[in-house]
């Protein structure tokens, strides 16, 4: 009886558990057992192992062959397992000791001819491996530069299964060029394209300063859409913490090529109206993969035509703008996955889109208008802290050659009104003025006593509810710090609510 042990990693979200793949070949019938509680992808990895080995000039035991994947209480997916599959296998039958590196893990796919393809998943696959103290990994060549994005662990990448048994054979490694993993910085889009739209750019830029949600609602083609685009361009930097643990969700949905590594732009993510809930909060029989809101963690979720969506899946959006995170329950387990996004919604007036409350060329009823506004349900629009009307641009602006404000001046506002708010939460931890606790609004950070008096005002009289009444408090910090102001005065809670109540709804 022969006998030999690899490690892997088989990821929960972005959580990684390490899995000790044991392989045992004996005397018997030829047989391929494979245990652990493996899905569908795993199962097959049989075949594609086998033909790998053969095709790469090497022996395929005929004999009976068990590989137990443990903890076996765990469900596996995936088809990284594929190559420690391989390696236990020629272990085992004395071609190869894995002995030549210490704390050791590897993953990849196998082609039928011996190639190892690449896999999701990979860059938080070793900082989990990196955390229980593994030194080496054996990775794809296509994700080496995704690997190499962490320092303290040694990439191994090869692009064949017969390069890894040479290295395992004699120390040769196969010849790379050099990759360098720099902090890249996209070039976002510019608030100078925008043309007019003043009431609408001072949304934009109190929405960044404070991280509060917004809602766009205008005709079509008045620049709703480019407004959203360019939000991005005036947020602050990531940061390395939060650049690192983007370009991971990234790597897990398979996007992390489109994303680029360690970029510190915040991602804009865009999903069309007609997208499913699924697709929006996460999911997958097999494997649970991270959905649109997760994708644009530490960024913007831009969603057009909101009002087209179909119904539940805006009210999916309730939890995770809450928590910051969402957790999906699935068959296989559940899995959390961050989700702290800025959300800006899009929507036209009405459903012909020309209503604009001054005699527009509109051809829908007044019940008409009232039922298309009212898809956004209560509880969604309660969460949206800034409501502005978008104006089609005036003759006068479209003709004009002078532009606004570019988005590196308003970005420098951002981060000044950013870097009072963080000196202010010192001591409380806390980033922005939308993390700032109900419980706090009502004491150490009230507003100045006009400005409650106006808010008890309106919430006495039900024109605001208990949840509005703290989001009104939370955007007039943040236009308090675009000011200057030490607190907030009575004319920043009355521009707040202004921002909160919109134009039509």
């Amino acid at each position: 009886m022969a006998l030999a042990k690899v490690e892997s990693v088989s990821l929960n979200g972005l959580s990684g558990h390490a899995i000790d793949i044991e392989v045992d070949i004996a005397e018997g019938l030829p047989s391929f057992t494979l245990l652990g509680l493996p899905d569908a992808a795993l199962s097959e990895s049989r075949e594609r192992v086998r033909s790998a080995l053969l095709n790469s000039g090497l022996p395929w035991p005929h004999k009976k062959i068990t590989i137990s994947l443990s903890p076996a209480w765990l469900p596996k997916s995936g088809s990284h397992f594929d190559l420690p599959i391989a390696i236990g296998l020629l272990e085992a039958q004395g071609l190869i000791s894995t002995h030549r590196c210490s704390s050791l893990i590897s993953l990849g796919e196998l082609g039928l001819d011996g190639a190892i393809r690449p896999v999701r998943g990979v860059l938080p696959t070793l900082v989990s491996a990196l955390s229980r103290g593994v030194l080496s990994a054996i990775v794809p060549r296509a994700n080496f530069a995704e690997a190499k994005v962490l320092p303290d662990i040694e990439v191994l990448a090869f692009s064949y299964l017969s390069e890894v048994v040479r290295y395992f054979t004699t120390g040769e490694l196969p010849v790379m060029e050099q990759i360098s993993v720099s902090d890249s910085t996209a070039e976002p889009l510019n608030l100078l394209d925008v043309v007019g739209q003043v009431p609408a750019r001072h949304a934009l830029e109190i929405s960044a300063i404070g991280s509060h949600h917004l809602l766009l609602i205008g005709p079509p083609g008045t620049g709703k859409t480019m407004l959203a685009e360019r939000l991005p361009s005036i947020m602050p930097e990531l940061t390395d913490a939060l650049s690192l643990e983007v370009s991971a969700i990234h790597s897990v949905a398979g996007s992390l090529t489109q994303r680029g590594l360690l970029t510190r732009t915040p991602p804009f993510v865009a999903p069309h109206h007609t997208t499913t809930t699924a697709a929006m909060i996460g999911g997958g029989s097999h494997a649970v993969r991270p959905g649109a809101v997760s994708l644009a963690h530490g960024g913007v979720l831009f969603i057009d035509e909101a009002p087209e969506c179909a119904a539940g899946v805006l009210d999916s959006l309730r939890q995770p703008l809450e928590s910051g995170h969402v957790t999906i329950s699935r068959s296989i387990g559940t899995v959390t996955y961050p989700a702290d996004f800025l959300l800006v919604l899009a929507a036209n007036p009405c459903p012909c889109g020309k209503f604009n409350g001054r005699g527009r060329a509109c051809t829908c009823s007044s019940m008409q208008i009232r039922n298309y506004l009212k898809r956004f349900s209560g509880p969604l629009l309660d969460r949206i802290d800034i409501r502005t009307f978008v104006e089609a641009p005036t003759r006068a602006e479209m003709a004009s050659e002078g532009h606004g404000e570019s988005s590196e001046i308003v970005r420098a506002r951002v981060l000044q009104a950013r870097l009072i708010a963080s000196d202010r939460f010192a001591e409380e931890g806390w980033k922005v003025n939308a993390d700032i606790p109900s419980r706090e609004l009502r004491g150490k950070y009230r507003a100045e006593r006009g400005g409650m008096s106006f808010l008890h005002a309106e919430l006495e009289g039900q024109r605001l509810s208990a949840r509005g009444f703290h989001k009104v408090l939370r955007v007039a910090w943040s236009i308090a710090d675009s000011k200057g102001h030490m607190r907030p005065t009575q004319s920043d809670v009355e521009d707040a609510f202004a921002l909160r109540e919109g134009t039509f709804l």
